[in-house]
């Protein structure tokens, strides 16, 4: 199993739970958070709000999310300098988000893509992910 594969006992325990949050977060109903809605453009979040879900997800999980996580794990080995040019992401960039972000259907990726409309890209998926991750390191896990 590679690492960034969530297994299914992972998405029952996670999912249910973020669903919820989020959704009190965003004031919607649980029905509507599902795995691969953008949470901006469909669910009208705003920046606020992400840091209303991450703490949200701290408290349920008993994890610890650093501001920026998502941006700085999407960028992967690559530097500052190869993954964005002026706010803009590379080719390199934008392949590299493109393999981060997964569960986002491909065309959601604009071209060019500036670096401040990334979390637009944002689904409740990429955070169970990140959830999953932040678990995995706590208890030493990276399967």
């Amino acid at each position: 199993m590679k690492q960034s594969e969530i297994t299914k006992e992972e998405f029952e325990a996670v999912f249910p739970k973020l669903a919820e949050a989020m959704a009190e977060a965003l004031g919607c109903t649980k029905e509507e958070i599902t795995l691969t809605v953008s949470l901006i453009d469909d669910l009208d979040a705003e920046s606020i709000d992400f840091l209303d879900i991450v703490f949200r997800l701290e408290k349920i999980f008993k994890v610890k999310i650093p501001r920026g996580k998502i941006l700085e794990d999407s960028r992967g080995p690559l530097t500052e300098d190869q993954f964005e040019e002026n706010g803009i992401l590379t080719i390199d960039g934008l392949a590299q988000l493109k393999s981060f972000l997964s569960e986002v259907p491909a065309e959601r990726f604009r071209t060019p893509l500036n670096v401040a409309d990334i979390p637009k890209l944002f689904t409740p998926e990429t955070f169970m992910k990140l959830v999953i991750r932040a678990q995995r390191e706590q208890t030493g896990t990276s399967e």
